[in-house]
């Protein structure tokens, strides 16, 4: 069983409907369905792309590792594959107001245009619902969603845990695997990774 994660405009609320507690997603079970803004104050709702696969990735700009994959262009380059596929690409920002990373609605519409942000959506999550709810530990932090709705991976971007651009290149990036592996009709290979990163930036955490 699952937990669903509802947010909608300025206001926010939390709504946990199974499974008090176990916030974390199953891989292999459904997904939790949310609501978010994102950079443009519209509402996103994870359920409305059924029949669609996507790719939630927690972002914090002001993070290294997160650097790593954008000043080479590397997560770009990933957010595109994704998108090419037939993928929706969430980008969320779950830090705390007043905390590292953390984006308005008009600093967000900026950031995405300054660093090339190649996502279908820049979504807001100050209150770090949808972040807790998934168990996004680091920035970045990557889970893939198939068609079905059903969580077919969570963890890194990669298998090199450095903040530095030049392991790119020698490194298996796990979205770009798993996508692959669904495009050709097989199951997902490596489910799960450890992410690695700076700590996401919740309300109460350093």
């Amino acid at each position: 069983m699952t937990r669903r994660f509802w947010m909608t405009g300025a206001a926010v609320c939390a709504a946990a409907l199974a499974v008090p507690g176990a916030a974390q997603q199953q891989t292999g079970a459904q997904a939790g369905n949310f609501r978010l803004n994102d950079q443009d104050g519209k509402v996103v709702e994870l359920g409305k792309f059924r029949g669609k696969t996507v790719v939630l990735e927690w972002h914090n700009p002001e993070c290294p590792f997160v650097r790593k994959h954008y000043d080479s262009g590397n997560m770009q380059k990933t957010q595109a594959a994704a998108q090419a596929q037939g993928a929706v690409w969430l980008t969320i920002n779950s830090a705390a107001p007043g905390k590292q990373g953390y984006q308005s609605f008009a600093s967000a519409k900026t950031l995405v245009a300054k660093d090339g942000i190649k996502a279908s959506h820049y979504l807001l999550d100050s209150k770090g619902v949808v972040g807790r709810g998934y168990a996004a530990k680091t920035t970045p932090q990557m889970v893939i969603i198939d068609p079905a709705g059903v969580l077919v991976y969570q963890g890194g971007i990669d298998d090199k845990a450095s903040s530095k651009k030049e392991d790119i290149p020698n490194a298996r990036n796990h979205v770009l695997a798993a996508l692959g592996e669904m495009k050709a009709g097989k199951p997902v290979s490596v489910k799960e990774t450890r992410s690695y990163g700076c700590s996401v930036k919740y309300d109460g955490v350093s």
